[in-house]
């Protein structure tokens, strides 16, 4: 399993029309093979920042998804980004 998360900053008074724009990736990621989850929101604190959130089945089925990576209109609006992939070996319930 595969877990991507972090962060990613915009210009505060662009940031719900970048969620907005993301809208039709997220349905794709939803619906793409290998998706378990995939959530990208606003930070309840901060104003400039986009909370990001991933489960996948496997590094395969990121890759697939993934292909070129954002828009390049998208990929010039973020100032910032502190996202990580982790490679999950085991999942228990707490």
């Amino acid at each position: 399993m595969i877990i991507i998360s972090g962060k990613l900053y915009v210009d505060a008074g662009a940031r719900d029309a970048y969620l907005e724009g993301c809208r039709k990736a997220v349905e794709a990621a939803r619906a793409a093979p290998g998706c378990l989850d995939y959530a990208l929101s606003a930070d309840m604190l901060e104003p400039g920042r986009i909370n990001v959130y991933e489960r996948w089945e496997s590094g395969e089925d990121v890759e697939r998804f993934r292909g070129e990576g954002p828009e390049p209109e998208q990929a010039a609006q973020i100032r910032g980004a502190e996202v990580m992939r982790y490679v999950i070996s085991a999942v228990e319930a707490p």
